[in-house]
Parts: C-alpha cells; sequence; structure tokens
C-alpha cells in the first residue's frame, strides 16, 4: 500500500523501518542458495552466524540459525561451500538490517553441482557461446601474454618457466588472483577485463592446477563465461589436468591441458623455429638448385644441337638447296627454250615451205601491172603494157608484145 507523505509531512526513520518489517514479515519462509563466505560458531553460542553470497551477482546476505540446526550439518559444511537453506526473512528495525532465520540447511551434492553446469552449458550452448565460429585466432608470437593465476602458484610457475624456456625475450603481465573461494569469481573476470583493455597484450592465459570439482567451480561461473565471451584478445583456458573440463575451457578460444601445455601453445619454440627455419631455407635451395640445374641442362643440350654448335651448317644447307633449284630452273627454263626454239624451226620451215619467195625459188615469177595487181590471166593484160617480174634473185621490167 503507498504511503501518503510529504516534505511537510515526512515518516520517522523507525516507522519506516517498523513498515519494512512488516512487509518482510509476510513474505513467509523461501528456500534460498548460496555460497558460505563467512562462518562464526562462539562456543558456546546457541546461534550460528553466517554470509551466503550468490557469485553470479556479488550479492550477500546475513544468515542466522540455531546451533542445533547448523550441527546437522556440520561435517560436511565449511566456508566456501554451497548450500541451499530454508530460512525465513526477518528485518532488525533498529539497525534496519535484513537477515535470514534459517531452519535447514542442506549442501549441495557433486552429483546436483554437476546437473546445474549440465543444465547451464545447455544454455549458454544454445546462446551461441561456444560456437566455434566465434574462436580467435591465436598470434604466432605474442608480443606481451597476459597470464591470470593464483599467487605463487604452480600453474604460474610452470607457464612462466615453460614460456621463457622456449623463447627467453617473451614477457608476461602477471594479475594474481583467488582461483578458489568465494572471491574467485570476481578477482578472475575483473583480472581478464583489465588484461583485455591492454593494447600491448596479445593473448590472455588463465590458469590454474587441478583440484576437486567444488575448487573448480568458479571457472564454470556465468559471469566469468560471458565475461570470457566478450573479450576481444584471445583466451586460452588452462585450468586443472586432462580430465578437468570446466566451462572456461568451451568459451576459451583454444584449451590447454594444464598450464604448461598452454605455455607450449601460446609461446613458440626459439629451437624449434630456427630449425623450421633452417629447413625452409636448405629446402628453398635445393629447389634453386635444382631449378638451375635442369635450366643448364637444357642449355647445354640446346646448344650441343648441331644448328647451334655449327650454325654455317645450315647456311651450307639452304645455300645447296638454292643452287639446286637454281639449277632445277636452268634446266626447266633450257628445255622451254629449246622446245619452243623447235617449234619455232617447224614453224618457219612450214611458212617458208608455204611462202610464194619458196615458188620463185623453183624458177617461177610473178607479173604484176604497174598498180602492183598479180596477172592471173593473160586477159588481165594487153599489148604494149609494161609489166614487171618478179623472181627468186629481184625483179626486172617487160613489156607485153602480143
Amino acid at each position: 500500500m503507498a504511503l501518503n507523505t510529504s516534505a511537510e509531512a515526512p515518516l520517522p526513520v523507525g516507522e519506516v523501518s517498523r513498515l519494512i518489517g512488516g512487509w518482510i514479515e509476510r513474505l513467509g519462509a523461501v528456500w534460498v542458495e548460496g555460497q558460505i563466505t563467512q562462518l562464526s560458531r562462539r562456543p558456546g553460542a546457541g546461534v550460528v552466524f553466517m554470509t551466503l553470497r550468490d557469485p553470479s551477482y556479488d550479492i550477500s546476505v546475513s544468515v542466522t540459525c540455531f546451533r542445533q540446526v547448523f550441527d546437522a550439518v556440520a561435517d560436511v559444511v565449511a566456508e566456501g561451500a554451497r548450500v541451499v537453506v530454508h530460512a525465513k526473512p526477518e528485518w532488525y528495525a533498529p539497525r534496519g538490517q535484513l537477515s535470514l532465520r534459517a531452519v535447514e540447511i542442506r549442501p549441495v551434492g557433486i552429483g546436483e553441482l554437476l546437473a546445474r553446469l549440465e543444465q547451464l552449458k545447455r544454455t549458454l550452448g544454445a546462446e551461441g557461446l561456444f560456437a566455434l565460429d566465434r574462436k580467435k585466432v591465436l598470434p604466432f608470437l605474442p608480443h606481451r601474454v597476459g597470464l591470470v593465476c593464483g599467487r605463487a602458484s604452480a600453474a604460474e610457475h610452470d607457464v612462466l618457466e615453460m614460456a621463457r624456456r622456449r623463447w627467453p625475450a617473451v614477457r608476461f603481465e602477471v594479475r594474481n588472483v583467488a582461483v578458489q573461494g568465494v572471491h574467485a569469481v570476481a578477482q578472475v573476470v575483473q583480472a581478464v577485463k583489465e588484461l583485455d583493455e591492454l593494447p600491448d597484450v596479445d593473448v590472455i592465459i588463465v590458469a590454474r592446477g587441478g583440484g576437486s570439482v567444488e575448487d573448480l567451480l568458479p571457472f564454470s561461473d556465468e559471469q566469468l563465461v560471458r565475461a570470457v565471451s566478450e573479450c576481444r584478445t584471445p583466451v586460452v583456458s588452462a585450468i586443472g589436468h586432462e580430465p578437468d573440463a570446466p566451462l572456461l575451457d568451451l568459451v576459451a578460444d583454444l584449451r590447454a591441458s594444464t598450464p604448461t601445455d598452454a605455455a607450449k601453445k601460446v609461446v613458440p619454440d626459439v629451437g624449434e623455429e630456427l630449425d623450421r627455419v633452417r629447413q625452409l631455407r636448405d629446402r628453398a635451395l635445393r629447389t634453386v638448385q635444382g631449378l638451375l640445374d635442369r635450366e643448364e641442362r637444357g642449355l647445354a643440350q640446346a646448344l650441343a644441337r648441331p644448328a647451334m654448335e655449327h650454325p654455317q651448317r645450315m647456311v651450307d644447307a639452304r645455300e645447296a638447296e638454292v643452287d639446286a633449284l637454281v639449277a632445277r630452273g636452268r634446266r626447266v627454263l633450257g628445255h622451254l627454250l629449246d622446245r619452243a626454239e623447235s617449234e619455232l624451226a617447224h614453224t618457219r620451215a612450214r611458212v617458208v615451205s608455204l611462202s610464194p619467195a619458196a615458188t620463185l625459188e623453183r624458177g617461177y615469177a610473178v607479173l604484176q601491172r604497174a598498180d602492183g595487181a598479180v596477172v592471173r590471166s593473160p586477159e588481165d593484160v594487153a599489148a604494149g603494157d609494161e609489166l614487171r617480174a618478179r623472181v627468186s634473185e629481184g625483179e626486172f621490167a617487160v613489156r607485153v608484145t602480143g
């Protein structure tokens, strides 16, 4: 119900606290899940105080319970354990503080944790956070490597030692954080975001040694998984040992089985790279040498050909061909001229034999009148006509007498 208040008619703090207490009183008992971050069991005290925290949202609430309620699970519950509490919300009006009065505490078992992780895995997978097309390629030679790990941990030593053994000049940007417990998620997320914002960090390694399922729970937290999926810098997950598979392995751009394996996959080995360069150089030299040898053999074969070894032979052969063609042409032309000459002689002989001169040479004569007309009949002339007589040796004048 809304309250009628104003600046002129405000409610006292005590009244507001009392009203809040009344509203909370009507909520009834609820089941709450969280992680125990603080636990206080004073000797002889009948009440146990603890703080229940939600790592995903970094929210905490105070919980109290009677000692006999906590003693029922004291052997399996300690700080850092995840529990389910059946409690009734209470409001402490004098301090304005909300707390929960627990009447039952149940530890969250491994099976239940694994089932919840599997459900979270399906949910995040459906959103595409584990898709292969989201994976980024690691740089061949990173300028600076970001490392998120526990302070003075074996994982930090393994990564740094292996990386410097492979490439002594490699540089690291290390962030030491809590890798288990109630503060692990928040610190790891903050470290990853800080390294992602550094422009000279080319790849980030999140490393931790092996541990139980409960110890590795921070690396399956939804908040951390989403933070890694939003990173622009490639992230390598090196959590636990080979059998361990937190959700961070699925969202990371590369999974390493151990911290040492992460160093091997991120930092190239200078000795191996030098060997590879030598092998490539030798292969290139062999290829070039083979090419030169092949071209040299081809040139030698070309120079060994008769046309290249004695180029004048080609000219001599062509000269002989030209001479043969000229001689053939002369022969053909001579034959043509001889045949034409023979035909001409035959034609001349026929002409001569048919010529009037030949007839004259046999003693005949041709009479012509003064106008050049040939006398063919006695009637063509009369007595006293002057005629010309043409014989083979010339001509002379005659007169018709009768």
